[in-house]
């Protein structure tokens, strides 16, 4: 069985060299090989963390797309990122995957982070409880969850190779802490990042992979490496990492064979990392004869569970007594976001949902037949051209919605053809190695007479062919593999179009380096019908919002404006979004602007409107979520997991950017502990609600704080309890529901390590000296309540 080691050591004594050695690299993008003399069977790895990747990128296998993890971070619930992991593992489960590539635990160290919207917060113990809420959901369906990226890999800009240097005080106390959390509550499987730390990749990184993880820690699964982040052998292989990923081709298989054969990494090594293998095939039930994982179906509720989780992750950042709208007789809803809503961040992260809500689906639902509301999109900040509708279009084969995609060799023969539903298309390791080129085809038929715009997004050698027009060009990358796929470069064609008039358009594209290293391609069809210029639409808007009882203004970023393999150049919306939220509410006094991000932007008129609403990256059911926060029949109970900043030049780390490769981790502190007052627009825990609450009284107990508060509102809420420690520090919080008048106490469990230094004189832990004033209160920058706690 999977945890009797003698049983499994017995099975890998078995094999020879050469089959041990074979098991721990993948035989494809996402695959491990099955090895039925020790009953190993395949295992099979999926990407996350806002959802199911599943093994393919396609719109035909649809998944679930929850809040992003930011937003589950804003509940401050361990028990519902639980509840996430859990139904992520049960759809895991459901696809044929053992592994979910998820958490992120890399902390928001900057507000310019590309990838934050993976993470969930700036301070290392919110990661570290929400984290292993997580994990403990993932695991209890089955399926290893894969916590990623060990260590410092907490900004994209060069990400690949760069090197942070950074003292080890400030590595224990913050940037490994949530990692340390998540092995202590069980985790399967750890992803050994591509950066170096202290002048070593981590996947070379003996001190950190064999050292402290497994050492030190006591980590008993799978140390895999990112996907191509081994550029060694020996190093690696005698570092602590156990799996390298993707395959068959890459620095072990027949090298470290031979390495083994001269002496350079000793078997017993090899033997201990299939001895991992196949501990963790054990767990997820991949070993013959092993225990198979209970049972984990998705509830037949899941879509109402998505959407409570991304209402109660809404932050009520401001509120004049606006929200929640009573029963407004017209609704201006405006904005880009309100016409097409960010569900996701993009990279590796991203998914097909079976389904989004738009905002105004959702709002029309929540305040019925009695409102009328109007729609304007009023600014255009994107960059590329929206994906070209293609249930709309028509396939040229078959007369069914969509494209026709094409897959041709050498010579422009067939290799395969399909009917696809998308027009933004990514293959990983899915191409056929006689796959040279890929065609689409389809035949739209235009609404309107005019001039209509369409595009390719990607990175090779294309030909667009729209009716007569017909364009050849070359789309160059400006960064690494991964920009590319999440900020492609774009080509625009304009042509005349007749409404009703059938048009025929095909793209063609040739194999690029991306094709034949990789074995990827991704690529994009957009289209733009004809529309009024900016201006106008801007004074639509306004004008709409003035004839209307209330204005809903939607801003924010898109799944380009946050994205893997790219940090963001600065903190303020793109485009006119903040001249268009100021004319709005200077000609409504009513407006509300809810903010469509997850990091961090600049609010420059947040005291000019009645309330301002943060969502996040809501996931599928977000148009129904912010509809109900907005009527009130959802609470917005969320609180910030990162803090909100005045200005960019208040931001303590704001520039990523590695000088000759090196990043130096120089902060003595991250997040809100290194703020100046003055540089916080919205501190790190705040957030209103629907609840007025009074905290009466609070005492220590041990290691625990119960704290009585009383919320004065005349409905039900729910408050979130937080406990800092000197600096401030993030100690404890706890969540707690109360009705209206209610008086109610919550324990709030004291985190030690809180009140410890990582001494690298011992090396280890020294408790500081008690007794340390602990303060109680909403937010980290409103405390109503103080105690004194001893640690001893």
């Amino acid at each position: 069985m999977w945890n009797d080691e003698t049983e499994l050591r017995a099975r890998v004594a078995g094999l020879p060299l050469e089959r041990k050695v074979e098991a721990l690299t993948g035989i494809d993008y996402w695959r491990l090989p099955a090895v039925p003399e020790a009953g190993l069977e395949t295992v099979v790895m999926c990407d996350g963390p806002a959802g199911v990747f599943g093994t393919t990128y396609d719109e035909r296998d649809p998944s679930l797309l929850f809040p992003n993890p930011t937003a589950l971070s804003a509940t401050w619930d361990p028990a519902l990122t639980g509840l996430a992991g859990r139904l992520m593992g049960a759809q895991a489960r459901a696809k044929g995957a053992h592994v979910l590539l998820a958490p992120v635990l890399n902390l928001h160290r900057s507000p310019v982070g590309g990838r934050n919207f993976e993470s969930f917060s700036e301070d290392p113990l919110l990661t570290a409880r929400m984290a292993a809420g997580f994990v403990t959901g993932i695991q209890s369906a089955g399926v290893a969850a894969a916590v990623k990226h060990f260590v410092c890999n907490d900004s994209e800009t060069e990400r690949l190779r760069y090197d942070v240097r950074i003292g080890e005080r400030l590595l224990r106390e913050v940037y490994l802490r949530p990692f340390e959390a998540v092995v202590e509550a069980g985790a399967w499987m750890i992803m050994a990042a591509y950066n170096r730390v202290n002048g070593t990749m981590m996947t070379e990184n003996e001190r950190l992979l064999g050292g402290v993880l497994k050492d030190e820690w006591g980590f008993d699964g799978v140390v895999v490496s990112d996907w191509t982040a081994t550029r060694t052998t020996e190093a690696s292989a005698n570092a602590g990492l156990d799996l390298i990923m993707p395959g068959p081709n890459n620095k072990w298989g027949p090298k470290l064979v031979a390495a083994v054969r001269a002496g350079d990494v000793p078997e017993s090594l090899v033997d201990e990392k299939v001895t991992r293998l196949l501990r963790l095939a054990g767990r997820v039930g991949a070993l013959k004869d092993g225990p198979e994982p209970a049972p984990a179906p998705l509830p037949a509720d899941y879509r109402d569970r998505l959407r409570a989780l991304a209402a109660r992750a809404c932050v009520l950042l401001t509120n004049d007594g606006v929200l929640p709208l009573a029963a407004p007789g017209s609704v201006a809803l405006i904005g880009p976001n309100a016409v097409s809503l960010t569900a996701q961040g993009r990279g590796s992260s991203l998914i097909h949902p079976e389904h989004v809500v738009e905002p105004y689906d959702g709002l029309r639902r929540a305040l019925g037949p009695g409102t009328g509301i109007s729609l304007h999109q009023g600014c255009r900040p994107r960059r590329l051209l929206a994906a070209l509708p293609a249930e709309e279009c028509r396939d040229p084969e078959t007369g069914e919605p969509g494209l026709r995609l094409d897959y041709l060799d050498s010579g422009g023969g067939l290799v395969g053809s399909e009917n696809r539903r998308s027009a933004r298309l990514v293959y990983a390791g899915t191409l056929t190695a006689e796959t040279t080129g890929i065609r689409a085809r389809g035949v739209l038929t235009p609404a309107e007479t005019g001039t209509h715009l369409f595009s390719v997004c990607g990175v090779g050698v294309y030909t667009l062919t729209v009716g007569d027009t017909s364009e050849t060009f070359t789309l160059k990358p400006a960064g690494d593999y991964l920009d590319t796929m999440t900020r492609p470069p774009e080509h625009r064609v304009a042509v005349e179009l007749t409404a009703g008039v059938p048009v025929a358009i095909e793209m063609r594209h040739t194999r690029d380096e991306l094709f034949v290293q990789l074995g990827i391609a991704a690529f994009g069809l957009g289209y733009g019908a004809p529309r009024p210029d900016e201006d106008a639409e801007i004074e639509a808007a306004v004008e709409a919002a003035r004839r209307s009882d209330v204005a809903v203004v939607m801003v924010g970023t898109d799944d380009e404006g946050e994205a893997e393999g790219r940090d963001r150049t600065g903190l303020a919306l793109q485009g006119r979004q903040d001249e268009l939220v100021r004319r709005v509410a200077a000609a409504n006094p009513r407006t509300v602007v809810v903010v469509n991000a997850s990091g961090p932007m600049l609010l420059p008129w947040r005291d000019e409107v009645a309330a301002v609403l943060w969502s996040w990256f809501p996931g599928q059911e977000g148009g129904d979520a912010i509809a109900d926060v907005l009527v009130g029949a959802l609470e917005p109970a969320g609180r910030l997991p990162t803090t909100l900043p005045a200005s960019e030049a208040g931001v303590p780390i704001l520039d990523v950017a590695p000088v000759e490769g090196v990043l130096r981790y120089d902060e003595e502190a991250v997040g809100y502990r290194a703020y100046a007052e003055d540089g916080v627009a919205f501190p790190f825990g705040h957030g209103l609600g629907y609840g007025r609450w009074e905290y009466e009284s609070a005492a220590v107990e041990g290691d625990t704080v119960s704290v009585t508060v009383r919320n004065t509102a005349e409905r039900d809420a729910l408050e979130v309890v937080q406990v800092y420690a000197e600096g401030p520090r993030l100690a404890g919080f706890a969540t707690v529901r109360a009705g209206a008048g209610e008086r109610v106490t919550v324990e709030v469990p004291l985190d030690r390590r809180t009140f410890q230094d990582y001494d690298t004189g011992l090396p280890g832990w020294r408790t500081r000296p008690g007794p340390h004033t602990v303060l109680i209160g909403r937010s980290s920058a409103d405390p109503r309540l103080s105690a004194e706690y001893d640690p001893r």
